[in-house]
C-alpha cells in the first residue's frame, strides 16, 4: 500500500470528491475558498475550475456537467461563464446551505445542510427539483453511500459521531427503518465523509483522527488506514479500475472547545502537526469501489 500525496492547494475545507469517469478525473472541492479542483492521475495536474460560490458537495449530471449544492440553493454548473440557479436558497424557513451530496439510484439526490448555530436537515430532491425532508434535527450533516445492492443508505451525522443506515427503495428514493451502524467513540475523532466499496464495506474519514476507518456491513472496524493529515475529511474511490482511494483533506483550524473535541486530545501535538489542505491516493489496497450515480436534472429551458 502507498499513499502520496497528489496535490496541494492548501484547502481549507478540502471535501466532496468524486470520479468522473468521463474525463478520468477525480473533482473535489475547498468548500470554504469557493474553488473546485479537477485532478488529472494521466498526467498529474491539478487544475482549479472554479472560483466563486461555496460548493458542499456535486455530483455528475445526466445532461452534462455537475449538479452543485452550495451555501444557497442549488445550480447546475458547466463552466463559471455557463451556469444556472435551479433551487431558492431557502425552503421551509431555513436556508439550504448545503454540507454533503450524493446522486442517488433513480436521479434525484440527496442533501444534508450543516449550520453552526442550528439544526439542520436531510432532504431528497427529486429530477422535477422537488424538496422534500427526510430527517430534522442533525448536527452536521455528512457522507453518505449505498450498498451495492442498493437496499441500503449509510449517512454520517458529524456532530453526533454516528453512521446511520436505512431501507432504501430504490425506485422511489424513500428511506425507512432507520437504524445505528456505527458510533465512533469520542477518543477516536469524527466520523466525516464517506463511500461504499464493491464489497459493500463502508470506508469512512476521520476529521481528528488522521485515519480512514473501513466497517464491514455489520458496522465492525475492519480495518484503519492511517493519514498524514489530521483532519481527514472525506474519500472516493477512482482510477481506471476504481481501485485507488483518494481522500481529501482539510487546513481550517479548530481550537479546542468546542463539541466535536476528541477525548483527551493532545492538542499540543495538533498544533505542530499537518492538519491538511492536499489531495491523497492511496494504491496497493487490493480493493475496488463501484461507480458513483449521476443526477438527472434538467437545465431551465428559459435559462
Amino acid at each position: 500500500m502507498e499513499i502520496d500525496k497528489v496535490a496541494e492547494e492548501n484547502a481549507v475545507v478540502g471535501e466532496g470528491p468524486i470520479w468522473n469517469a468521463d474525463q478520468q478525473a477525480l473533482i473535489w472541492t475547498d468548500i470554504h475558498t469557493g474553488r473546485l479542483f479537477s485532478f488529472d492521475p494521466g498526467t498529474g495536474e491539478n487544475r482549479q475550475i472554479h472560483s466563486g460560490f461555496n460548493v458542499g458537495g456535486l455530483m455528475q449530471n445526466a445532461s452534462g456537467g455537475y449538479a452543485c449544492f452550495i451555501w444557497d440553493g442549488v445550480v447546475l454548473w458547466n463552466s463559471d461563464d455557463d451556469w444556472v440557479r435551479v433551487q431558492p436558497e431557502s425552503f421551509e424557513g431555513q436556508l439550504l446551505r448545503f454540507n454533503d451530496v450524493i446522486a442517488a439510484p433513480d436521479g434525484s439526490a440527496y442533501a444534508g445542510t450543516y449550520f453552526p448555530e442550528e439544526k439542520g436537515r436531510l432532504y431528497r430532491v427529486g429530477p422535477d427539483g422537488a424538496l422534500s425532508i427526510l430527517e430534522e434535527g442533525i448536527g452536521c450533516s455528512n457522507g453518505m453511500g449505498f450498498s451495492p445492492d442498493l437496499k441500503t443508505m449509510y449517512f454520517t451525522d458529524a456532530m453526533a459521531r454516528e453512521i446511520y443506515a436505512y431501507d432504501l427503495d430504490a425506485e422511489t428514493g424513500s428511506l425507512s427503518n432507520r437504524r445505528l451502524f456505527v458510533r465512533v467513540s469520542g477518543e477516536d475523532g469524527v466520523p466525516d465523509g464517506m463511500t461504499v466499496d464493491a464489497e459493500g464495506f463502508v470506508w469512512s474519514a476521520n476529521w481528528f483522527g488522521g485515519c480512514i476507518i473501513r466497517f464491514d456491513p455489520e458496522g465492525r472496524e475492519e480495518r484503519r488506514v492511517a493519514t498524514p493529515a489530521k483532519q481527514t475529511s472525506s474519500v472516493m474511490f477512482g482510477g481506471r479500475d476504481l481501485d485507488e482511494l483518494y481522500f481529501t483533506t482539510a487546513a481550517f483550524d479548530c481550537p479546542p472547545g468546542s463539541d466535536l473535541d476528541p477525548i483527551g486530545y493532545d492538542w499540543d501535538e495538533y498544533a505542530k502537526s499537518y492538519r491538511g489542505g492536499g489531495l491523497f491516493r492511496i494504491r496497493g489496497l487490493g480493493i475496488q469501489g463501484k461507480p458513483e450515480f449521476k443526477s438527472n436534472f434538467s437545465w431551465p429551458k428559459d435559462a
